[in-house]
């Protein structure tokens, strides 16, 4: 959608022959496999800390289910190979590293499409910025503090100590990590959903109405990705599609305010007295 202050020919301008695009992907992809790699080496010394802070969410649900006397000894996991500690230190550095490196990869991915966006689009775009490390922020924190120590709690309420049946929930070391991750990474990457559609409608792709009209197609496709990245339980994927499919019907009335707050100031200059 050009706009009026935008020269006809910016985007000609801006054109630049396939080798050129590549090279500037090569070169965006570097910087930003960089920042990962300098992060993952960073956090690597401290992955024993930060995997420490990750079992937060078990204790307190383990506090929450059967009193703070059961965590008196420390909470118990197990790990059932040899290297099994020292890869889990691997993803853990490599998690954190994503969550630090995240706004390097997204300015990276902004800079490389930025060329082919008018001014006025740059504009819009900038705020943007800002917001999607900060969404992913609350999602992290949501899945960390509220989600999971919920789910765990449920998982840890499922245990039997009757009859002479003793079942505990004891979970393998990498085994929760890999929940906490993806979960963290999940909802971290959903929380974009609201930047996204803001974004896409500030440079007027599209609009309220055509959200309003997909509901039906959001809803399968967020069924589809919660069961997708979730434990394969009804539970753990309502944990995660309620609060998506909640987060879509907030960028409709995301959109319909941009689109509002646009109308009125494209009707503004038309609505003034003529000199």
């Amino acid at each position: 959608m050009t706009a009026a202050s935008d020269p006809p020919d910016e985007i000609e301008a801006s054109r630049a022959p396939l080798l050129d695009h590549l090279t500037e992907l090569r070169n965006r992809l570097g910087v930003a496999v960089l920042a990962l790699v300098v992060a993952f080496v960073a956090c690597f010394p401290f992955a024993q800390k930060i995997f420490l802070f990750l079992v937060e969410p078990f204790k307190h649900a383990i506090e929450q289910a059967h009193g703070p006397e059961a965590v008196k000894d420390g909470v118990k996991m197990v790990f059932t190979h040899a290297f099994g500690q020292f890869f889990v230190n691997m993803k853990v550095a490599l998690f954190a590293a994503i969550i630090i490196a995240f706004p390097v990869i997204a300015y990276q991915a902004y800079a490389f499409v930025a060329p082919g966006l008018y001014k006025s689009e740059r504009r819009a775009a900038a705020p943007f910025l800002v917001a999607a490390p900060v969404m992913f922020l609350v999602g992290a924190a949501f899945v960390f503090f509220i989600a999971m120590p919920f789910a765990l709690r449920f998982a840890l309420q499922q245990e039997v100590n009757t009859g002479g049946v003793q079942i505990s929930y004891l979970p393998k070391v990498d085994e929760y990590l890999g929940l906490v991750t993806t979960l963290v990474l999940a909802f971290g990457f959903v929380f974009q959903i609201p930047v996204v559609l803001s974004l896409l409608a500030s440079s007027g792709v599209l609009g309220a109405s055509t959200l309003r009209k997909g509901r039906r197609y959001a809803i399968v496709g967020i069924a589809a990705f919660s069961a997708l990245v979730t434990p394969p339980d009804p539970f753990s994927m309502m944990m995660m599609a309620v609060p998506v499919y909640c987060l879509y019907e907030a960028s409709i009335w995301i959109v319909w305010f941009i689109e509002k707050t646009r109308a009125k100031a494209e009707a503004a200059p038309s609505s003034a007295p003529a000199p």
